[in-house]
């Protein structure tokens, strides 16, 4: 490898397995030279291999596998959520009566041929500060919480925590620890019809238990999603908010000029 001006030796042992993971050379999921190879390869000490690898672990190219390995990161199909259709009600009209896989995102999932599962637990909780203004609780007003970790083919790719007041949802399925679903969404089915959305996104690193639920490499950014549905009247329904890792989804919304 040429010296190359202006770098550490730690630069350019990151600079080289760089240009290798993207060209292709270092593949997804591949396993790194063992330090031995690249200490002979580099002709540099392990220390100064070390130095340049944890480069690129900071930079989220690189992950530490089982042991003391390193690997290419892995790259996950990245998923399209349009967002301006996928809760409505013409959607859920097709949610029964085995037309769909469910709740609309395990039907997304299914229409684009891969296979959808949730991780859902239920529970009555002191909503987040966000939450609560989003649902307009009384400072001691509780909300139900339907918490969901969401796996496409087995991999984690995102949260989605939905939260009703609890007063409007107890007794109904929501409650159920499961993939529940109705004609025109569970809401509507008991009087509870959402007729406007409001979305809010922000964009974040991730806390440490959104990046375990993940299974997120270093140096991933993740955006949050919020979004609150409100009835005819303005009341509203529920607020869901939803982690969405940087590396493997994109968001499209259809705006009208009208």
């Amino acid at each position: 490898m040429a010296m190359r001006r202006g770098m550490t030796k730690a630069q350019e042992i990151a600079y080289d397995l760089r240009e290798q993971i993207r060209s292709g050379a270092l593949a997804s999921g591949q396993a790194l030279p063992s330090e031995s190879k690249m200490m002979s390869q580099y002709g540099y000490s392990r220390e100064t291999i070390r130095a340049g690898v944890r480069l690129l672990v900071e930079e989220g190219l690189v992950v530490t596998g089982q042991g003391q390995g390193k690997y290419v990161r892995e790259d996950y199909p990245p998923v399209v959520w349009n967002w301006t259709t996928l809760e409505s009600r013409k959607r859920h009209a097709t949610a029964v009566e085995g037309r769909t896989a469910g709740d609309q995102w395990a039907s997304a999932i299914t229409e684009n041929g891969n296979a959808p599962r949730q991780d859902i637990t239920v529970s009555i909780v002191e909503p987040p500060p966000l939450v609560r203004k989003c649902l307009e609780l009384p400072a001691d007003g509780l909300a139900v919480a339907r918490k969901r970790v969401r796996f496409i083919d087995n991999r984690p790719y995102a949260l989605a925590d939905s939260y009703f007041p609890q007063e409007l949802v107890s007794g109904t399925p929501l409650m159920e620890p499961r993939d529940v679903s109705a004609p025109g969404g569970i809401l509507a089915s008991v009087g509870l019809v959402q007729a406007k959305y409001v979305d809010e996104i922000s964009v974040r690193m991730p806390t440490r238990q959104e990046a375990e639920l993940l299974a997120l490499p270093a140096a991933t950014p993740i955006a949050e999603h919020t979004r609150t549905g409100y009835d005819a009247d303005g009341r509203p329904l529920r607020c869901m908010v939803t982690i969405l890792p940087g590396d493997r989804h994109k968001i499209l919304y259809e705006v009208s000029t009208d």
